[in-house]
């Protein structure tokens, strides 16, 4: 989330002896535009596309927006609006995921087996709750403000992750239609930036994990020092070009370059191709966004999993980065042209 439009809850702390009518109205503009994404981003799907749930890792978008919804209703109205009426009392079970402590909920797996509430309710959901979070940020006393906005500021970064699967979700979700739909036909891939070379890391002791006073999630921290080299990290990501030498060379089909669990998964999943590639009389496509496309050779694979990156390695005479190497690579500054990365 981009410092325009979040401001962490440590500064609001400094600034509680002045004024806090601009850090409220800075948190519910915050607060609109997050929630304003998740709506775009469904916009152009019907209800039925919003419906449907393509595999149990995956949930249906009208789920997605629902869930969010849930957490801020669950973790910031109820505790903290005194005598507030929940919208739908059937909604914690539904709309939970994971967090135990809240309650029972729906099989993860079965999130596309609910049809109602329908897309309308939800969207009625989300306005209830929206008008009661704002309501809360702009009435809460200085003292209640801090801890508030702290809750906020967990909501809003889970809503964007819900955002990024928004996506996957629905991109499964079409690839499972023969007629390879498209969500967006003017969508384009983000571009990365080709850099040849290696990232030389000599052995030393670094410190990784979150460092600094704004927001990250647990699974970031603490921080910790760990032994890091020597080794060497490409600076570009691997290419579809690249790839297609790999399937070419029969990557699919050596189980020498497989880990056991990932052959036993090449197998059952009828692996030949990264995910949502079609071979179109002797040419390989991918279904996009966009929809159905041509492979761009010089672009990068997309959609591949562990097992598969870790063959690719080892047929390339290569290894995975752990993630200790990429990141500190990353934190030098070795790997941002090729990941756009910015810390």
């Amino acid at each position: 989330m981009s410092a325009e439009t979040m401001m962490p809850t440590a500064a609001l702390k400094e600034t509680r002896s002045g004024p806090l009518e601009s850090e409220r109205a800075r948190w519910i503009a915050a607060f609109r535009k997050v929630r304003r994404e998740t709506e775009r981003r469904a916009a152009p799907l019907s209800a039925e596309d919003q419906a449907i749930q393509s595999m149990p890792d995956a949930s249906p978008i009208k789920w997605h927006r629902a869930h969010t919804t849930w957490f801020f209703e669950t973790f910031l109205l109820q505790p903290h609006v005194p005598g507030y009426k929940v919208y739908d009392e059937r909604f914690a079970f539904l709309f939970n995921s994971y967090y135990v402590a809240a309650g029972p909920r729906h099989p993860r797996p079965k999130r596309g087996m609910v049809t109602r509430p329908d897309t309308h309710e939800v969207g009625e959901y989300r306005a209830h709750v929206d008008a009661a979070v704002e309501g809360l940020i702009g009435e809460a006393s200085a003292a209640a403000l801090p801890e508030i906005l702290r809750i906020l500021e967990i909501g809003l970064n889970h809503e964007e992750q819900h955002q990024e699967l928004m996506l996957t979700d629905i991109l499964h979700a079409f690839a499972q239609n023969p007629t390879n739909p498209a969500y967006d036909a003017n969508w384009q891939p983000p571009k990365s930036n080709r850099k040849d070379g290696f990232a030389e890391l000599p052995e030393g002791i670094h410190t990784i994990g979150h460092q600094t006073d704004g927001y990250c999630f647990d699974n970031e921290g603490p921080s910790h020092r760990v032994l890091v080299g020597p080794v060497r990290i490409a600076r570009a990501l691997v290419t579809n070009a690249e790839w297609r030498a790999f399937m070419t060379d029969g990557g699919y089909a050596n189980p020498a370059l497989w880990l056991s669990d990932g052959w036993a998964a090449l197998q059952n999943e009828g692996w030949q191709a990264p995910g949502h590639w079609q071979e179109c009389d002797g040419e390989w496509r991918q279904l996009t966004l966009g929809g159905l496309r041509p492979i761009d050779p010089a672009a990068p694979v997309m959609h591949i999993s562990y097992y598969e990156a870790d063959a690719f390695a080892r047929w390339a005479g290569k290894h995975l980065p752990t993630e200790a190497e990429w990141e500190v690579a990353a934190r030098a500054g070795h790997l941002a042209d090729a990941f756009g990365i910015v810390w």
